[in-house]
């Protein structure tokens, strides 16, 4: 497999994952309507104007680093099959690279965003992790460590791909 092959190959699942994301923000955002009661019975726990407030704004910033990665890792494989015979030359490498690292960081910051409001999302369904309701406590730690766990495995691979992809520049 060549290393353009690779490059696209990653791109492409890049810009499918980003995809699903961008999915989950807008369901998100549809839960982001003011006076939503919870499910809790308590009224100190409903989740007030404050918390739907930074739902839709880590929403909104979710989608725009998804939004970014995806835009890049697309014009990056545009750049890949245009310049496919100067792949050799050192400004189109570094070109390459500095779209690779700004796409790679923009998908992992969109997660953090995404991780952000779905804890948010959790609070306004199910009621304030400060009630301290079992049922929000499973959903939120739930959250948390799956998506935590995943970064876990992400963020070093990632990280591994830069340092090679900037060491061949």
């Amino acid at each position: 497999m060549s290393s353009t092959s690779v490059y696209e190959k990653g791109l492409d699942d890049l810009v499918n994952v980003n995809s699903l994301f961008t999915i989950a923000v807008f369901i998100g955002l549809a839960y982001a309507t003011p006076g939503q009661r919870s499910l809790d019975d308590r009224e100190e726990c409903h989740a007030g104007a404050s918390i739907s407030r930074r739902l839709v704004i880590y929403e909104v910033v979710s989608f725009s680093f998804f939004l970014l990665s995806s835009l890049l890792a697309k014009t990056l494989k545009m750049h890949i099959a245009l310049f496919k015979d100067e792949f050799k030359s050192k400004i189109l490498r570094i070109i390459r690279v500095v779209m690779l690292t700004l796409a790679a960081l923009g998908s992992v910051i969109g997660c953090f965003f995404l991780l952000l409001s779905m804890i948010h999302l959790v609070e306004i369904r199910l009621g304030r992790l400060s009630c301290g309701s079992p049922a929000t406590w499973i959903a939120a730690g739930t959250v948390m460590t799956v998506v935590s766990v995943a970064l876990i495995f992400y963020v070093p691979t990632v990280v591994y791909i830069l340092y090679v992809a900037w060491r061949q520049t």
